[in-house]
């Protein structure tokens, strides 16, 4: 095997999404947000986001309120344990009805 002639000297730091492909769809549980217990929206200003430091698939948007893209989220519930006001809870996919 050949060596590749690459300029950069280490790894992404980084995940990007859609980096593992379209994962939403094995997920097995889903992140339910209570935007009512979320501490950025109940502050109205850009605080906490614990859950988007820690999710490993980045695919929580730093907006007020937080969205999470589905169509990437594994369903590993990193962002449920995190959160410190308990407002994402991890849901079964076959129990998740849309409101």
């Amino acid at each position: 095997m050949g060596t590749r002639d690459c300029k950069h000297i280490s790894a992404m730091a980084s995940p990007s999404i859609g980096e593992a492909g379209r994962t939403g769809e094995w997920r097995t549980s889903r992140p339910v947000i209570d935007h009512s217990r979320c501490i950025p929206v109940r502050k109205n200003k850009p605080s906490c986001f614990l859950c988007w430091l820690y999710c490993p698939e980045a695919v929580i948007k730093r907006d007020i309120p937080i969205q999470i893209d589905l169509t990437y989220c594994k369903g590993c519930g990193i962002c449920a344990e995190e959160c410190p006001s308990g407002a994402i809870t991890m849901v079964a996919e076959n129990d998740y009805v849309e409101r």
